[in-house]
């Protein structure tokens, strides 16, 4: 018998035992210092990404940050937060599939330094779209695409904008 492959919301809803703090690896010590580094649960990080509105953006380090400092640790862990905002993208992709209206505004929450990501349903071609219609400017940088002057349209996470 064949094991049924998750849906991506089932994968979004699949916590296991997330959030936790872990002691920070030796090897991100220098970067980061001592303390505890978090592994985040998959729907914190759907959660995060929800708050940004049309015409503002987020990028993926102040996500990280964000949940590192509701959680009391010294940073995120940035790989799992990475895979689970892929999961967030792809679970939102899925909804609107099956007809849902309000997702999860993937679009809308970009790699360091305004970068699209790539990974996200769709790719750069649907990225592009969206973030157009909500009036960003895309410019593309040898192979790879950012937003124009996106630091102007960061918002905060506490609720304030920048």
């Amino acid at each position: 018998m064949t094991k049924k492959k998750k849906t991506w919301a089932e994968k979004l809803r699949d916590s296991k035992d997330l959030p936790k703090n872990i002691p920070m690896p030796d090897k991100l010590i220098k970067s980061w210092g001592k303390g505890k580094m978090l592994i985040p649960a998959p729907i914190e990080v759907d959660a995060v990404m929800k708050k940004v509105r049309k015409g503002r953006l987020i990028t993926m380090d102040a996500v990280a940050r964000y949940l590192a400092s509701k959680h009391g640790a010294q940073a995120a862990c940035p790989m799992t937060t990475g895979i689970f905002a892929w999961i967030a993208a792809h679970a939102a992709a899925e909804a609107r599939e099956l007809g849902q209206k309000r997702i999860t505004p993937y679009w809308r929450t970009l790699k360091s330094n305004g970068e699209l990501n790539p990974k996200y349903p769709g790719g750069i071609e649907n990225l592009k779209v969206h973030l157009e219609q909500e009036g960003h400017v895309i410019e593309q940088r040898g192979k790879r695409f950012f937003v124009n002057d996106y630091q102007s349209k960061i918002i905060c996470l506490d609720g304030e904008e920048t």
